[in-house]
C-alpha cells in the first residue's frame, strides 16, 4: 500500500520519463537558440528504485555513485540490485554475499534484521557456515615474483604447493591460476590442505561487520551492540 501523497510505482515511472523528455527538450532548445548547435547528448530514464541506499565510503561521511543498492520491480517480482558492494565482488566470501542480500532485503522491506544478524553470527561461530567461508582469488603473477608484498592468497598457494610436493605431486600454483583458501588461527591456508582451526572472529570482523555497518546506521542499529550479548556464550572477553 502506498502512502497518501506519494506516487505509485507506475506514477513514478511516468514522472521519470516525463522529466527526461523535459530536460532533453530544454537543452536542445538552449543550445540551438544561444549557440546554434544541435544537442548530441540525451538523458535517459533507466530505472526506478522502489528503495535505494548509497552507503557511505568507509572512513568518510560521503557516498559514492559507484556503490549503491536498490530494490526494483521486475514484473510482479521484486529484485535487489547491487553496484560496487560485496555481493558483486569476487574477493568476498559467499557468507558476506548471502548476508548482504538477506540484510538489505529485510531493511528495504521494513523488517527488523536484529535476530537474523545474531543468528548468522552464532552459526558462523558454531561452524555451521564453514562452506561459505572460502575465499577465491586469482594469482596474477608467478609465485616466485611475490617478494615484498605477500598477500594471503599467495601464502595459501605456497602452502598448497608445499603439501603437493610432500605427496610427490607436481605444484599447481607456480604459474598463476586461482586459489581457494580460508583464514585460520594460523593464517591463510588452502582449502584442500587446511590443518588449523578456522578463525571465525576474522569472518565476523572482516566479512559480516563491514556489510552490516554500511546499512545499520540508517535504521539506528549497531552491529557490535547487537552481538555483544552473545559474546559471553562463547567465552569471548575483552
Amino acid at each position: 500500500m502506498w502512502l497518501s501523497g506519494h506516487p505509485s510505482p507506475e506514477e513514478a515511472d511516468a514522472i521519470g520519463k516525463r522529466l527526461a523528455i523535459e530536460i532533453n527538450t530544454r537543452w536542445q532548445n538552449k543550445l540551438k537558440d544561444e549557440l546554434v548547435l544541435e544537442c548530441e547528448l540525451e538523458i535517459e530514464f533507466e530505472t526506478h528504485y522502489q528503495r535505494f541506499l548509497m552507503p557511505t565510503i568507509r572512513g568518510s561521511e560521503a557516498g559514492s555513485k559507484k556503490r549503491y543498492a536498490g530494490l526494483v520491480m521486475n514484473g510482479d517480482e521484486e529484485k535487489l540490485v547491487f553496484k560496487g558492494l560485496e555481493t558483486v565482488r569476487s574477493d568476498w566470501t559467499a557468507l558476506a554475499k548471502q548476508f548482504q542480500t538477506q540484510l538489505y532485503g529485510m531493511v528495504f522491506k521494513g523488517v527488523d534484521p536484529s535476530d537474523t544478524i545474531r543468528e548468522t553470527v552464532e552459526k558462523t561461530r558454531a561452524g555451521e557456515m564453514d562452506e561459505q567461508l572460502v575465499y577465491r582469488k586469482r594469482l596474477r603473477r608467478k609465485l616466485e615474483q611475490y617478494v615484498k608484498n605477500v598477500p594471503p592468497h599467495v601464502r595459501a598457494a605456497r602452502l598448497a604447493d608445499g603439501h603437493r610436493r610432500q605427496q610427490g605431486l607436481a605444484p599447481r600454483y607456480q604459474n598463476k591460476g586461482w586459489i581457494r583458501y580460508v583464514i585460520t588461527l594460523n593464517g591463510p591456508e588452502p582449502v584442500d590442505h587446511r590443518q588449523s582451526p578456522i578463525d571465525y572472529q576474522h569472518y565476523i570482523d572482516r566479512q559480516l561487520k563491514p556489510v552490516a555497518d554500511a546499512i545499520l546506521p540508517f535504521i539506528d542499529l549497531d552491529f557490535d551492540s547487537l552481538i555483544d550479548g552473545q559474546l559471553g556464550l562463547f567465552g569471548v572477553t575483552d
